[in-house]
Formats: C-alpha cells, structure tokens, sequence
C-alpha cells in the first residue's frame, strides 16, 4: 500500500495534467522494462526443478482458461480481448510475490515466481494478437515468443545464470526491476487520471467489467483450489497457488493495450476495479485456505 497509492497518486495527476504521457511511456517500459525486472526476479529467487509441478498447474489453469475464453460463446460477457486476458492472468508480481512473503513462509517464494514467470510467458505471448484483433496462427505465436518480452528475461537470466556474476547481477538487477513495478503503477494511474478527465469513469463502464472481475478474483482461486486438491500439493504449495490466482488483473494487460492502442480505458478500469476488490478479497481467500487447514 505505502507503493500502490502514492504512485497511483502522482500518475493520476501526471495523467490529468498530460494526458500524452501514458502513450510515450508505454512502449519503452514494455521493451526494455519487462526483460530486466523478469530477469531480476528470477535471479533473486533461484527457481529450481521442484517447482515443476506448481508450474504445470499454473499452465493449465491459465493456459486452459485462456482457451477456454477465446470461445465465441463467452463473447457475450467478454467482448474484448483485455477483459478475456484479464481475467486469467494475475499482477502476481507486484500484489502477489508480497502476499506469500507476507502470510507464508520464505519456501513459498519459489512457487509464487514461476507462477509469475508462466504467467508473464502467456500474456506476453497470447496477449498481443488477443488485444490487437491479429489473427492467432502457429507461425504467429513463434513470432511473439521471440519477441515476447518474459522470453527475453528468461533468457538474460539464464545466461547471468552461467556466469560467475549471477549473485552480483542478481543483487544489481532487483532494483531496477522494482523500479520497473514503479513505473507500471505510475502508468496506471496516468491512464486513469485520462479516463477520469475525459468522463469514461463511471459506474456503467465498471459494470460491464463485472464478469471479467467474477471470473479473476473469484472463479480462478476456486478452479485452482480443485487442482491442487486433484493432484494432493502439499499444502504450503496450495496456498501460494490459490493466492496467487487470486491476485488482482496484471499491469502487463494494460501495457499491451497501450502499446497495441486498443482497448485502453477498458484495460485501465479491469486493472483499477480488480486491484481495489482484491485488497478485500484475497485476505478472505487467505482466511478460508486457514479455515480448511
């Protein structure tokens, strides 16, 4: 919170008073922002192979839910491509790598970042062509896992990773990566001081977001409770998995709306309204994991 609304605050402002900024800042913090705070995080937490099992998991449940979506049938309640990505994919690296360091113990971490780290690869790669109206193709999603920003990440942590100079990278990365967040949380708040002086703020608007907020701060940690149950995780695991579906929509959605120049007030109003319900929600989600041991 002492992040959330200061920066929030002042991107509003900066927002209200220019409203071209959130255009130019955008596209570099997508570039050459994305790639490092990836790379710092994955550095910093040192994923190992036991996370296998957490990371199929969360391939399924946003990957499958994400198919799922494209349906034409789920048109009707979710008629743009922002509302069908944001509601399975989750601000885990901002609102939920802090909750499990909050509520859990440290061992949980590892399972909180690769759930990011799948994350981010989906959203960066689906997420594009979704938000853009680009026809999804084989040959198309080669392309934009190239170009995919999380991939990017990956593989400069992966190479730091090999070198003598992981732990001093890792340490040196961290902070440029929480700046990154910063920078996020500031276009946010940018886009909505816009959408607050140009009127598209109201309570219309939201609540044609409401099944797409249904969908992420309700229905995900459910589905994503009945696999861990499915497959008997641990249940330190359990709860950092379920928490972490639980987490409000990702920034990334509105950057890529940004950056596509489709779609942004509704992207803008998912991340807000989601980011205020999920401060009442996910400590409940939290409460009933303690409820059922």
């Amino acid at each position: 919170m002492l992040e959330l609304l200061p920066c929030m605050g002042f991107g509003l402002l900066f927002g209200w008073h220019r409203p071209m900024w959130p255009e130019r800042l955008a596209p570099p913090l997508v570039r050459f922002g994305v790639p490092l705070s990836i790379a710092g995080l994955v550095l910093r937490s040192g994923v190992h192979w036991d996370v296998l099992g957490a990371a199929l998991l969360t391939l399924g449940l946003i990957g499958g839910s994400l198919l799922l979506l494209l349906w034409s049938l789920w048109h009707r309640w979710l008629p743009w491509g922002v509302t069908r990505l944001g509601a399975v994919t989750g601000n885990t690296g901002y609102f939920g790598v802090p909750v499990v360091l909050a509520l859990l113990p440290p061992a949980g971490l590892a399972f909180a970042v690769i759930y990011d780290i799948i994350g981010s690869l989906i959203t960066w790669t689906l997420g594009p062509p979704l938000i853009s109206g680009a026809r999804i193709s084989g040959r198309s999603l080669v392309a934009h896992l190239a170009c995919s920003p999380s991939v990017q990440g990956m593989a400069l942590a992966v190479l730091l990773q090999l070198t003598p100079l992981a732990p001093v990278m890792a340490s040196w990365l961290w902070w440029p990566a929480r700046v990154v967040i910063v920078l996020a949380l500031l276009l946010l708040g940018m886009r909505l001081g816009v959408m607050l002086r140009s009127g598209e703020v109201n309570a219309r608007a939201l609540q044609v977001l409401r099944p797409a907020l249904l969908v992420k701060l309700l229905l995900l940690p459910a589905v994503m409770w009945t696999l861990a149950a499915i497959t008997a995780q641990p249940l330190l695991v359990r709860d950092v998995l379920v928490l972490q579906a639980a987490t409000p929509t990702a920034i990334s959605v509105l950057l890529i709306a940004e950056a596509s120049s489709r779609d942004v007030s509704e992207a803008a109003g998912l991340v807000f309204a989601s980011t205020l319900l999920a401060l009442f929600s996910v400590p409940l989600w939290w409460l009933l994991l303690q409820a059922l041991g």
